[in-house]
C-alpha cells in the first residue's frame, strides 16, 4: 500500500471513529462529500490515521468508479483499518465508517423527506430548500479547497485553475453532458497542459 503507515487503535478509537461519522452524517447535506473538510481534519490532522495522500487517493479513486460517491467513506475506513494492520480492522473500518455516515442521515432524510412532501406547498418548506443551495454550494467549494491546497495547486498552476474556471461555466451555462467536460479535463491533462 502506497504510502501506508503503522497506527495502533483501541475500542475507544473505534467508537470515536463511529461517532464522528455519525455527527457528520447530521452535518452533510448536499452529501457525504460536503464533509470531507472535516473528515480530514479529523482523520489526517488531528488523529494522523490517514495520510494525505491516502486522504486524497480515498475520494479521487472514488469518484472515478461508478457507483454512489459515498464509496470514498468506505475507501477511508479500509485505509484506516489497513494501517491499523489487518484484514480483519480494515472491514471493521468500513463498516464503522459506513455505518455511521448512512444511518442518521437515512433515517432522519426518510422522516424529512415525508413531511416535507406532505407540507411542500408551505412558504417554510419552500425557504428551507432555497436557502439550503447556497450551503451546500459553500461545502461543496470547502472541500475543492482542501483537495487543492494539499496538493499543491498555488497560483503557479494557473492553467489548472483557469481550466476548473472554464469548466464551472461550461457546466453552468450549457447543457453539455458531464463526462465531455471530464473528457477534456483529462486530455489536457494526458497531454501536459495541466
Amino acid at each position: 500500500m502506497n504510502g501506508a503507515i503503522q497506527i495502533t487503535l483501541s475500542w475507544h478509537d473505534w467508537l470515536n471513529l463511529f461517532g464522528h461519522y455519525l455527527l457528520l452524517s447530521l452535518m452533510s447535506i448536499g452529501g457525504a462529500i460536503s464533509t470531507t473538510s472535516e473528515m480530514h481534519r479529523f482523520l489526517v490532522e488531528q488523529h494522523g490515521w490517514l495520510t494525505q495522500a491516502q486522504f486524497n487517493e480515498s475520494i479521487a479513486l472514488a469518484q472515478a468508479a461508478p457507483g454512489p460517491n459515498v464509496l470514498f467513506v468506505a475507501l477511508m475506513g479500509w485505509k484506516v483499518g489497513m494501517n491499523a494492520g489487518s484484514t480483519a480492522a480494515a472491514v471493521l473500518g468500513v463498516a464503522t465508517t459506513m455505518i455511521g455516515i448512512l444511518l442518521p442521515s437515512t433515517i432522519f432524510t426518510y422522516q424529512v423527506a415525508q413531511w416535507g412532501h406532505r407540507n411542500r406547498e408551505l412558504r417554510a418548506v419552500r425557504a428551507f430548500k432555497q436557502g439550503m443551495a447556497p450551503v451546500v454550494i459553500a461545502l461543496l467549494l470547502s472541500t475543492s479547497w482542501i483537495l487543492a491546497s494539499s496538493a499543491g495547486a498555488g497560483a503557479e498552476h494557473w492553467p489548472l485553475w483557469l481550466l476548473a474556471l472554464a469548466s464551472c461555466i461550461v457546466i453552468w451555462r450549457t447543457k453539455l453532458h458531464l463526462l465531455w467536460v471530464l473528457g477534456a479535463g483529462a486530455l489536457l491533462g494526458a497531454l501536459g497542459y495541466v
